[in-house]
């Protein structure tokens, strides 16, 4: 003799209003990112420098006494006063281009990161270069100091005349 025993499933079915689905797909989707966001940028941050927020870069997209020609940079020093003095730096944000003044002297660097391509976020302090995207860290000569980045940046010869720094990329 068998036995046909069914169990009750409970099944139930129904529509969600849209704003309700709308709600749902957004709340997971902020979890996903919010899970693999974390995890991403820890893995990517591990400088033992503090990143000096107090001194962002000048906003360099006014006029300002920068003039941008194919691959030639110009500052008028009268008017880029940051350049003045050891340890005063500018980020190029048309020219991708980082300068900075090491005692009288002057570097310029490409303001692309090798790790991941960014160009607008750098700090400068102690002679160092900071791409605060995910903190690599390179010298005034562009070689890497502290990964992710494992390529140096790109540097650029300078040069003066009276009060106009010249950078040729």
């Amino acid at each position: 003799m068998l036995i046909d025993i069914k169990y009750n499933q409970f099944q139930k079915s129904g529509t969600l209003t849209e704003s309700r689905r709308q709600f749902i797909e957004k709340a997971g989707l902020a979890a996903v990112i919010g899970t693999f966001g974390i995890s991403f940028f820890t893995s990517c941050v591990s400088s033992d420098e503090p990143i000096n927020p107090a001194t962002p870069p000048p906003n360099t997209t006014a006029p300002n006494g920068i003039t941008v020609s194919g691959s030639v940079v110009k500052i008028d020093l009268t008017i880029q006063t940051r350049l003045a003095t050891a340890g005063g730096w500018l980020l190029i944000e048309s020219a991708k281009t980082l300068v900075a003044n090491l005692n009288g002297n002057f570097v310029a660097l490409t303001s692309v990161c090798t790790h991941s391509g960014c160009f607008d976020r750098w700090a400068f302090a102690n002679n160092r270069f900071t791409c605060t995207c995910h903190n690599s860290i390179f010298d005034t000569a562009g070689a890497v100091l502290q990964g992710p980045a494992a390529q140096p940046l790109v540097a650029y010869s300078t040069s003066v005349s009276g009060t106009t720094l010249t950078v040729t990329k």
